[in-house]
């Protein structure tokens, strides 16, 4: 990478915002080779989206490959007391993961780091999530599913919101944005109304 962007015009003059839709492309691309089971198709688009780490790190002077491997590493090791300091193994490893993450970051909201680019669905998952395992008192539905009826009635809601005029994306985001309040208004309650 450090010989292409010396001699390759196109490599040269990319930026990390030039390169952002290859990412995504290569992430997406990862996802599907997954989704197929194909573990040749997996490895190179692994090596695919490898290469965009590679190349963000190449670009800027500030922090190199090692720097990103480091800092990775550091994180895992810092996230799994369990595994690396002797502790005990938590009752709750998502909630304690969590928990290091926000202290570590200074997050004081279920709702930070979330990505904004998120779909509504994937953003709405997240943030369910987060609330949950930061503990965030909400009213939130409970009941198992399996994934085939989850599919089945996301897809039936899709059908009837396009037979209703309905963009489902939107009423999703709209539904999203109550909820991230819903999440606000019961991080700030007083802890006796909680």
């Amino acid at each position: 990478m450090e010989v292409l962007r010396r001699r390759c015009p196109w490599d040269a003059e990319q930026t990390h915002r030039s390169l952002v839709q290859y990412l995504v492309e290569e992430a997406l691309e990862t996802v599907e080779a997954i989704e197929s089971g194909d573990l040749v198709d997996l490895r190179e688009e692994l090596g695919d989206l490898l290469l965009q780490v590679v190349f963000h790190a190449e670009i800027t002077d500030a922090f190199d490959l090692d720097d990103v491997a480091r800092g990775v590493a550091d994180k895992l090791v810092g996230r799994h007391p369990h595994v690396f300091a002797g502790e005990g193994v938590p009752s709750d490893l998502h909630h304690t993961w969590e928990q290091r993450k926000a202290l570590e970051k200074g997050r004081t909201s279920a709702l930070q780091g979330i990505p904004e680019q998120l779909s509504a669905l994937a953003r709405a998952h997240k943030i369910i999530s987060r609330a949950r395992s930061r503990r965030v008192p909400l009213d939130l539905p409970t009941e198992p599913v399996t994934a085939e009826s989850v599919g089945a009635e996301v897809l039936a809601l899709v059908a009837c919101a396009q037979a209703s005029g309905v963009d489902p994306e939107q009423a999703v985001r709209d539904s999203v944005r109550t909820l991230e309040a819903q999440v606000r208004a019961a991080e700030t309650a007083p802890a006796q109304d909680r």
